[in-house]
């Protein structure tokens, strides 16, 4: 059987635009509503290093402009109905400064798989301890084990794994099969050993599998597609969000991002290759529609439907992306989900133990 497993990124625009209530809040009321209708369960990876900047604002200026109190009464009401929080964090947060209305946040840091380990276990530590101080209270059960980091960014993975480790974790869920970046986070999950099963992840490389290891990568699931494939009213109005709260145009100190002239033509080849290549394509709920994902889940379940171990099926939103057209196209398959319960359940991770 297949557990699907809905996992949204909680968290304003990159380049920190954006009202957090109108972009997390909102949205994500709207999501847990829809998805009690179906008695489907959703885990929130609460991006904690904004949230602890909104609740460190709110403090010291007295103010609640970024909705703190908002937040973490959804984190505590969503656990509280049954649904799941887990950690999600931007590291260029942990050092952001608030000025003339928006957050400078450290871009030194963009990078979370760049950094020392040192920074990284404070980091992963502080994340766990505020979620599991602000939700046990409400579930004595709660604990924080499942991570995914910022743009996906775990590679090089010797740092991450280890302070994942060291601070209990024994899930990582950023990998997806086929997905490569060459930029201020570059990586190529290419060589991943599967798109679906989950694998005892190598401290040194995380697309390798190590039977002694302690953390189990659970990846979103991924197809390798066409361009073609990508085209849904959904996945354009995303990429009209992403362009108009860009982060490149911010990043502008203390990080070089000028491209040497051996790399403008092979970023230009790159480019005019992309509509005769395959490409990675996520199950992501606010890209792709309610058809296309009953289709991926019945092309997973004709390929690994015969293995007799529960096998989960992650799929990626982001709630700032969350439509009211993603709304009525997500029911069709939650209710395509509901009504095969011999084939199909929801999950949250806690129901693995790998």
């Amino acid at each position: 059987m297949f557990k699907v497993i809905f996992t949204v990124d909680y968290e304003i625009h990159g380049n920190g635009d954006g009202c957090p209530y109108s972009l997390m809040v909102e949205p994500t009321h709207r999501i847990l509503d829809l998805f009690d209708r179906y008695d489907a369960k959703l885990t929130i990876m609460a991006e904690v290093a904004e949230i602890l900047k909104f609740k460190e604002y709110k403090e010291e200026y007295g103010s609640d402009d970024y909705h703190y109190e908002a937040i973490a009464e959804q984190l505590r009401e969503a656990v509280r109905r049954g649904h799941d929080v887990q950690l999600h964090i931007h590291p260029s947060y942990f050092n952001a400064r608030h000025q003339n209305g928006r957050w400078l946040q450290d871009w030194q840091e963009y990078n979370l798989a760049g950094l020392p380990f040192e920074r990284l276990d404070y980091m992963i530590r502080s994340g766990k301890h505020y979620l599991e101080e602000l939700l046990k209270p409400v579930s004595p059960t709660y604990q924080c084990i499942a991570f995914r980091a910022a743009n996906w960014a775990v590679s090089p993975s010797h740092n991450v794994v280890r302070a994942l480790v060291n601070n209990g974790f024994s899930i990582e869920t950023s990998v997806f099969k086929y997905g490569r970046r060459d930029g201020i986070v570059s990586f190529d999950y290419s060589n991943a050993p599967s798109n679906l099963i989950p694998w005892p992840a190598d401290v040194n490389d995380i697309c390798k599998r190590s039977d002694t290891s302690l953390i189990t990568e659970v990846p979103i699931y991924a197809e390798r597609r066409w361009i073609g494939a990508f085209l849904s009213t959904s996945r354009i109005h995303g990429v009209s969000m992403t362009r108009n709260h860009p982060i490149q145009s911010t990043i502008t100190d203390g990080i070089d991002t000028r491209l040497s002239m051996t790399a403008v033509p092979k970023r230009l080849l790159a480019k005019l290759a992309m509509p005769f290549r395959l490409h990675s394509w996520k199950a992501d709920f606010n890209k792709c529609t309610g058809h296309q994902l009953i289709r991926a889940l019945e092309r997973a379940d004709a390929e690994y439907g015969e293995l007799t171990d529960d096998l989960p099926f992650v799929l990626i939103g982001h709630s700032k992306l969350f439509t009211q057209y993603n709304e009525r196209s997500l029911s069709l398959f939650l209710n395509f989900v509901a009504n095969q319960p011999n084939r199909f359940d929801f999950g949250v991770f806690g129901n693995f133990s790998f």
